[in-house]
C-alpha cells in the first residue's frame, strides 16, 4: 500500500476504501477525528455486513500499535445491532437525518457571510478554497453549489434586477437601495401603487408612525398593511417585527441601514417586514375615494350645534389660530372619537343619542375660514364641522357568549363574497354577543371572532355564519338573516378571497388566465340558487341587501338586532357605526381598472338577477336594489 495513504478499513473486492492523510489534504483526516467520517465508516460496515455473501466480504484488520483503536468498539456495536434489526434501521434513519442537517447547516452558514478568522471567504462563484484539488472532490460532485441568491431588502419591485443591485466585498453582500430605486420604471410604480421609503427607527414610547396599528402574527403581508392604512386615508404604512403594521401621515424618526430591517413577513417569506424596533415604511400613492379626510381624520359633515353642548360634547377648548389639525390632535390626545370645530372652539365627544350625526346640514352653513388655515372650514357658533379621529370607541368592543344556551338557531346566510364577515363584525358590536360559524376559519378566530371555535349547534352564539344552500342544511335553522349582494361585486370579492385571502387580491395572472372564466361559469349560477333555496326552504327569513346596509347602516343594523330578539341600545349602535370597518375590508389600493366580465358573462348574470328579483317580489319582499338591476 502506498506510503502517502493509510487504510483503516480494507475491502477485499474491487478497490480499497482509502482517504488522503491530513498532511496531504491540508485538513484533518475524516477517519481520524471527524465525526462525519466515523459515521461514514460505520454505515459502510453495516451495509456490507448485512449484504448477501460474495462477490466480496468485509475484513477488519486489527489496529497496530500507535494506530487508532476505533475498529474494536465498532465491531461490538455492529454485532449488537445485528441482533436488533429494528434498532439498526432506526439508527440508519437517524444517520441519514443527521447527514442532511449537517450539509443543510453548512449551506446556510456559508451563505454570503463575512469571512471569519481562520475561515476563507467564499467567493461569489461559490467555489470552495482548498489546498489540494483532490480533496472533497467526491462531496463537491454530489453536493453542488448550494449558495442561494442573496437576500434583497425592500419591496418586491426592487428585487427584479438582482444582478445589478448587489456588490460583493470580501464575501459580504451589500444592498443598494438607491440603485434599485433609480432603476424602477414608471410602470412598476403604478402597478405597485406604493413606494418603498426605507428602514426607520421605531420606539414604543414615541412611535415613528402615530396613527392606527394592528397585528397579525400568522399572516401579515406587505400589501395587507398597505391596504389597511390606505383604507383609513394614511400616507404611510410601516411594518415591524414581521407581524406589526403601523399607519401615519408623518414619519417622526430617523432612517437607518437597510440591514436592520431583516425580518421576513409572517404571511409571505419573500418580503421583509421591518425588524426589532425597525420599520419598513412605504408611501401610499393612491387617492382615496371612499371618504373625505383631513390627515388621519375622517370628515363626517356639517351639523347643527346640539342643544345641550355639555352633554353631547363634554370636552371643549378655546384655540387661538384654530385649525383642523389642532382640534383633531386635542380630541385624539383626550381619547375622543369626534372632533367638532365651531369657530375658535374645539369640542370633543362620542356619537350619542343627543348628537347622532344622522342629520347632516348643507356644507355652505359651515363655511368659515379657519384662523390658522387658508383652505379649510372651521364652522361657527351655530354649525359645527365634525371629524372622526382615529381613537377607537370602546363602548361596543366588549363581547361575550350567550348567558344561556339558545335552542333557536339563527343563520347568517350569504353567498361567498356577499359581506358575511362584515355583517358578523357589525352584529357583534351592536349586540355584544359572539357570532358562530358553520365552518372554522383560524384567521377569523385570530382576529377576534371567538365564536369560530364553537360547534355551530352549541347555542352559545347569537347567529351562525353559513354559505350552505342545500335543503337539509337550510332546514336545520329556525330563522335566517339572508345577505344578498350584487353578483358582479360578490363574484369578484370571492375570487379575490380565494386567490388572495380575506382582504387580499387575486393576481393579474389569475384575472387574465383560465381561472376567472371557469370561476364565473361555476359560481354565477350558485349565486342565484343560493338565494332561491333560502327563500324557498328557510323557515323565517329576514332579507338584508349589502348595498342597503352600506347606505343605511344604522337603520338596517337596528332591524337585524330586532330580528335577533334583542333590545336595541342606541349608543351601542352608534358606536358600531363609528367602528364599522373592522379588519376585513379591502381597500381600492389594487382595484381592477377594467371590467373583467365578457359580454357573454354579462348576459348570463343579468338573467340570474332578473330571476332573483322576480322571486323576491313574489314573496312580497323588496326586489334587488336599483344599482345592479339590469335595464
Amino acid at each position: 500500500m502506498e506510503a502517502d495513504r493509510r487504510c483503516r478499513l480494507q475491502v477485499t473486492g474491487p478497490a480499497p476504501v482509502c482517504w488522503p492523510t491530513g498532511a496531504q489534504a491540508g485538513m484533518r483526516s475524516p477517519l481520524d477525528n471527524d465525526l462525519w467520517g466515523c459515521c461514514f465508516v460505520f454505515f459502510v460496515v453495516f451495509f456490507l455486513e448485512r449484504s448477501p455473501p460474495p462477490p466480496f466480504h468485509v475484513r477488519l484488520r486489527l489496529p497496530r500499535p500507535g494506530v487508532s483503536v476505533m475498529a474494536r468498539p465498532l465491531l461490538k456495536i455492529q454485532r449488537y445491532f445485528r441482533r436488533k434489526p429494528v434498532r439498526f434501521f432506526s439508527f440508519i434513519l437517524l444517520y441519514l437525518t443527521a447527514g442532511s442537517l449537517v450539509f443543510l447547516h453548512s449551506g446556510f452558514s456559508g451563505d454570503g457571510g463575512p469571512a471569519g478568522a481562520g475561515r476563507p471567504a467564499v467567493p461569489p462563484d461559490g467555489g470552495v478554497p482548498m489546498s489540494d484539488g483532490r480533496s472533497l472532490g467526491l462531496i463537491r460532485r454530489v453536493f453542488k453549489d448550494t449558495r442561494r441568491a442573496a437576500r434583497r431588502f425592500g419591496p418586491p419591485w426592487m428585487k427584479a434586477s438582482r444582478s445589478d443591485a448587489s456588490v460583493w466585498t470580501g464575501g459580504e453582500e451589500r444592498s443598494s437601495r438607491g440603485r434599485a430605486a433609480r432603476g424602477r420604471s414608471g410602470k412598476e410604480v403604478e402597478e405597485g401603487r406604493a413606494k418603498y421609503i426605507g428602514c426607520y427607527i421605531d420606539n414604543t414610547q414615541k412611535r415613528a408612525l402615530r396613527g392606527v396599528s394592528f397585528f397579525d402574527y400568522k399572516k401579515m403581508t406587505v400589501f395587507r398593511c398597505q391596504d389597511n392604512c390606505a383604507e383609513r386615508g394614511y400616507m404611510y404604512a410601516g411594518l415591524e417585527f414581521g407581524a406589526e403594521c403601523y399607519c401615519g401621515h408623518k414619519i417622526q424618526a430617523a432612517d437607518v441601514s437597510e440591514r436592520e430591517c431583516n425580518m421576513e413577513c409572517k404571511g409571505e417569506r419573500r418580503n421583509l417586514c421591518g425588524g426589532a424596533n425597525r420599520l419598513s415604511i412605504y408611501r401610499l400613492e393612491l387617492s382615496q375615494e371612499s371618504a373625505r379626510r383631513y390627515g388621519s381624520a375622517i370628515f363626517k359633515g356639517c351639523f347643527k350645534r346640539p342643544d345641550n353642548i355639555t352633554l353631547a360634547l363634554p370636552v371643549g377648548a378655546l384655540i387661538q389660530n384654530m385649525s383642523v389639525d389642532k382640534c383633531v390632535d386635542i380630541c385624539t390626545e383626550k381619547e375622543f372619537s369626534l372632533a367638532a370645530l365651531g369657530g375658535d372652539n374645539c369640542h370633543c365627544g362620542f356619537p350619542t343619542t343627543v348628537f347622532t350625526l344622522h342629520e347632516p346640514e348643507e356644507e355652505e352653513l359651515c363655511l368659515h375660514r379657519c384662523a390658522g388655515e387658508d383652505f379649510e372650514s372651521c364652522g361657527n357658533d351655530e354649525y359645527f364641522v365634525v371629524y372622526q379621529t382615529q381613537v377607537q370607541d370602546n363602548r361596543c368592543m366588549e363581547r361575550r357568549f350567550l348567558h344561556t344556551r339558545s335552542k333557536q338557531l339563527t343563520a347568517l346566510a350569504s353567498f361567498p363574497g356577499a359581506g358575511n364577515t362584515w355583517a358578523r363584525h357589525l352584529i357583534e358590536l351592536a349586540t355584544g354577543y359572539y357570532t358562530g360559524s358553520y365552518y372554522f376559519d383560524g384567521s377569523l378566530y385570530n382576529k377576534g371572532f371567538k365564536g369560530e371555535r364553537d360547534h355551530w349547534r352549541s347555542g352559545r352564539t347569537i347567529c351562525i355564519k353559513t354559505h350552505e344552500s342545500g335543503r337539509k342544511e337550510i332546514e336545520a335553522f329556525d330563522s335566517t338573516i339572508l345577505m344578498i349582494r350584487n353578483p358582479y361585486k360578490a363574484l369578484m370579492a370571492e375570487f379575490n378571497r380565494k386567490y388572495g385571502g380575506h382582504i387580499g387580491f387575486a393576481s393579474q395572472a389569475h384575472w387574465k388566465g383560465k381561472e376567472w372564466p371557469e370561476f364565473v361559469k361555476n359560481y354565477a349560477p350558485w349565486w342565484a340558487s343560493h338565494t332561491l333555496d333560502w327563500l324557498k326552504y328557510g323557515k323565517k327569513v329576514h332579507v338584508v341587501h349589502f348595498e342597503d346596509l352600506k347606505r343605511e347602516l344604522f337603520s338596517c343594523l337596528k332591524g337585524m338586532v330586532l330580528f335577533l330578539g334583542l333590545e336595541v341600545s342606541e349608543d351601542r349602535l352608534l358606536c358600531a357605526v363609528s367602528q364599522k370597518d373592522g379588519n376585513f375590508k379591502r381597500s381600492g389600493l389594487r382595484k381592477l381598472e377594467y371590467d373583467p366580465y365578457t359580454v357573454e358573462m354579462h348576459a348570463t348574470i343579468d338573467d340570474l338577477i332578473r330571476t332573483v328579483d322576480s322571486t323576491l317580489r313574489q314573496g312580497n319582499l323588496s326586489g334587488v336594489p336599483e344599482d345592479y338591476r339590469p335595464r
